[in-house]
């Protein structure tokens, strides 16, 4: 509500007539809940204090509102209280021990910094010297895009996204990045830094495990396989010369799960395309990441439950690790609530908004509650109803997660019953 109040200030907004309510509420929630899905195009229609303010709530978003005051309050009395370390205990992830809180906060927020202003660096220096920007505006949109990549936000100060800059590796691989290390979760890179690579794989958690195998096998075979549904449209990838067409399908494929940048226009997807990128964006990132979606472990932690089924195993196991059954219940509870979430949007803007086809609402929809930004074009369109849903789906998508992991982790008293019915199979199947 902050965030919408300054929005709608007219030195945030280049046009006298003002902006409405529902635009600046949306654009609000959009950066506060890292998505970056928008009804006003962004570098038209706000000015430089608009910018910073979405630029503001992509790092708040992004980093976590009770990480970054925690933090802030670390800096002025230079110790945490208890309350302090069990939100941001909560918020950064629960399998952080109290005692960890303190230097994983500080290690979030420097690597946060090391990252955004490392990618900054290398997109103002490309804007400067290959685009002609000058040092002020080369310096401003590489910290913006560097903010929005690593926050898996969106948001672009081009109307086209990174369209412009789809063969470009100067300006798409560092957004790549960006987007896939702030979507690798800081339990992940905290127990990298402490565990170093040489010690190998062996002295990594299966948290860690899971995470990079997963994101591995995420980013590449998604790059494969939209490489080849889409090589030979003109719309997308068909357009540039064969040797041009690897980097924008790679680029595509990071941001799917991640940042929400584009370097094609997503509305020319053919529609098995748009299906494969419904289920990354479904995925999303590791777990306590900048990323949305369902998370990566609970995914793969799926995958494997299925596979010890097939083989008839009694244990689902993953890197010779037998999973318990309540993380499976809690992957299982995720996965579907994400899904219902899904549907029940699906269903409503389908009569919200009759003229608009099945697919580009589906996308829309996955996307806002993958908090991914990602669209096909319509949401420029959508009626005042859709813009209200939309919000709703964006804030659950980035809330939700956080409600379900903190209610998990701070709940103390689990209900037991003194007596367990009698065991009977349904069929299943």
């Amino acid at each position: 509500m902050i965030a919408a109040g300054l929005l709608a200030l007219p030195i945030a907004q280049t046009e006298p007539g003002g902006t409405r309510f529902v635009d600046t509420l949306f654009t609000a929630a959009s950066a506060i809940s890292v998505t970056g899905l928008i009804t006003v195009d962004t570098p038209t229609h706000w000015t430089g204090f608009g910018e910073a303010v979405i630029l503001g709530c992509m790092q708040l978003g992004g980093l976590g509102i009770m990480t970054t005051a925690a933090f802030l309050g670390l800096l002025v009395s230079r110790r945490l209280r208890l309350r302090s370390k069990l939100m941001t205990q909560a918020e950064l992830h629960p399998s952080i021990s109290l005692g960890d809180v303190k230097s994983v906060l500080r290690f979030a927020v420097l690597f946060t910094l090391i990252v955004e202003v490392a990618t900054a660096a290398v997109l103002a220096l490309r804007l400067h010297v290959a685009y002609g920007f000058g040092p002020g505006a080369a310096t401003w949109h590489g910290a913006f895009h560097s903010v929005a990549a690593f926050n898996n936000a969106g948001f672009a100060l081009y109307s086209d996204s990174a369209i412009g800059f789809a063969t470009d590796p100067w300006i798409s691989l560092p957004l790549a990045l960006g987007g896939v290390l702030g979507g690798l979760g800081i339990p992940v890179v905290y127990e990298l830094s402490r565990r170093s690579l040489r010690k190998g794989p062996r002295a990594w958690s299966l948290h860690t495990k899971m995470t990079l195998a997963g994101t591995a096998v995420l980013l590449f075979g998604g790059w494969l396989v939209l490489l080849v549904l889409e090589w030979g449209n003109p719309g997308t990838f068909g357009q540039y010369p064969w040797q041009d067409r690897f980097l924008p399908a790679f680029f595509q494929s990071a941001v799917l799960r991640t940042s929400g940048f584009n370097s094609i226009d997503v509305g020319q997807l053919n529609d098995d395309s748009l299906l494969v990128s419904m289920a990354l964006m479904f995925i999303g990132g590791g777990s306590a990441s900048t990323a949305g979606g369902i998370k990566v472990t609970t995914f793969f932690l799926l995958m494997m439950v299925i596979w010890a089924e097939i083989r008839g195993e009694r244990d689902a196991s993953a890197f010779r690790r037998r999973l318990p059954t309540p993380v499976v219940r809690e992957a299982l509870t995720v996965a579907l609530v994400y899904l219902a979430l899904i549907v029940a949007a699906v269903l409503l803007m389908q009569r919200f908004e009759p003229d608009i086809m099945l697919a580009p609402i589906m996308f829309e929809v996955v996307s806002a509650a993958a908090t991914v930004g990602q669209s096909t074009g319509i949401t420029y369109d959508l009626g005042d109803p859709s813009k209200w849903l939309i919000i709703v789906v964006m804030y659950g998508g980035r809330i939700g997660p956080v409600l379900f992991a903190t209610s998990l982790a701070m709940s103390t008293r689990k209900r037991k019953r003194l007596f367990r019915y009698p065991e009977t199979r349904p069929l299943v199947g």
